[in-house]
């Protein structure tokens, strides 16, 4: 396969700001999930609880009942749109946590059926139903098709970059390359990654590495001010990842909520959602690392942004 990315070196890219003038861009990524019963991947905070584990379902059920709402009302009360990365069988599950993400003005964006599911070891016909599949349910529930996608924990075959730029999607919510967005290089239209935090996130470093709230909304307020330091020179993009079940419990939530505030208080740093972000991009290449042209094979152009995508990041 070839490397889906270029090498480019940060301090060599242009200076500049945010079309609203900002020089640090962040984005609230909100896991609302769907997971089956003791079938398929779970996250656990119990592990090796034998069947039928209610423990952990009713830990991750938590989420959709209690955890989302007290999330909404957390991030609304800051400003933040969340860009709520949706697991399709919520919608008939939970509907009522979509329509809550909905008053919060949040960008839905694609997250598999159910978060039991991965597209590891797919072949390329079923992995593109699939992904069509989420596109035409989200298009469906919400008037337009997502622009994001992010794959459920976080899993790809050789073609999904290829199928995802098929199948409609624009952009990429899976990967920390860089502290900017990166034109990946697929085989028709460009999709671009925009930055996700494998660490700053409460699933991998709450739960998988057992850091306290407290620590994690330590690292959340580190990450902001040397972020935004940076970005002096250049603008960047902070990327913060949370899940309704984890960050929606109301320990975890306190810190983490108070950290954003101030790290969201800070001169020079505004919320944003990654369609906006990848609209600035549209319209000022110069945002972004990589060319959009450099594909695998010639790609139609790259559409102007709409009015109705915005260029503020």
């Amino acid at each position: 396969m070839t490397a889906r990315w270029g090498y480019s070196p940060i301090g060599g890219r242009p200076a500049g700001r945010w079309p609203d003038g900002s020089r640090l861009a962040v984005t609230v990524c909100v896991g609302v999930e769907s997971y089956r019963f003791d079938d398929g991947l779970t996250e656990d905070v119990l592990p090796g609880v034998p069947a039928p584990d209610l423990v952990n379902r009713a830990w991750r059920d938590y989420g959709n009942r209690v955890g989302a709402f007290r999330l909404f009302a957390r991030l609304a009360a800051l400003g933040v749109r969340p860009a709520v990365l949706l697991n399709t069988d919520v919608y008939d599950e939970a509907p009522e946590v979509v329509a809550a993400a909905r008053a919060a003005g949040a960008e839905i964006v694609g997250h598999g059926r159910s978060n039991s599911d991965t597209l590891a070891g797919r072949s390329r016909g079923d992995e593109r139903s699939y992904l069509a599949s989420v596109r035409d349910r989200i298009a469906a529930a919400e008037g337009t098709p997502p622009g994001g996608w992010s794959s459920p924990w976080l899993t790809h075959t050789p073609q999904t970059v290829d199928l995802l730029a098929e199948t409609g999607y624009r952009y990429l919510l899976d990967l920390r390359l860089d502290d900017q967005p990166v034109w990946l290089r697929t085989g028709s239209d460009p999709l671009l990654a925009i930055p996700y935090a494998a660490e700053l996130n409460d699933s991998s470093t709450m739960i998988g590495r057992q850091a306290g709230p407290v620590e994690f909304a330590r690292m959340i307020e580190d990450e902001g001010a040397e972020l935004l330091a940076e970005a002096a020179e250049r603008p960047l993009v902070m990327s913060v990842v949370l899940h309704s079940f984890i960050t929606g419990v109301p320990f975890r939530l306190r810190p983490v909520a108070e950290a954003l505030g101030r790290v969201l208080a800070l001169p020079g740093v505004r919320a944003t959602t990654p369609a906006d972000i990848h609209a600035a991009v549209l319209a000022d290449p110069t945002l972004a690392a990589g060319d959009p042209r450099d594909t695998a094979t010639p790609s139609r152009p790259v559409a102007a942004a709409t009015p109705t995508e915005g260029a503020r990041p």
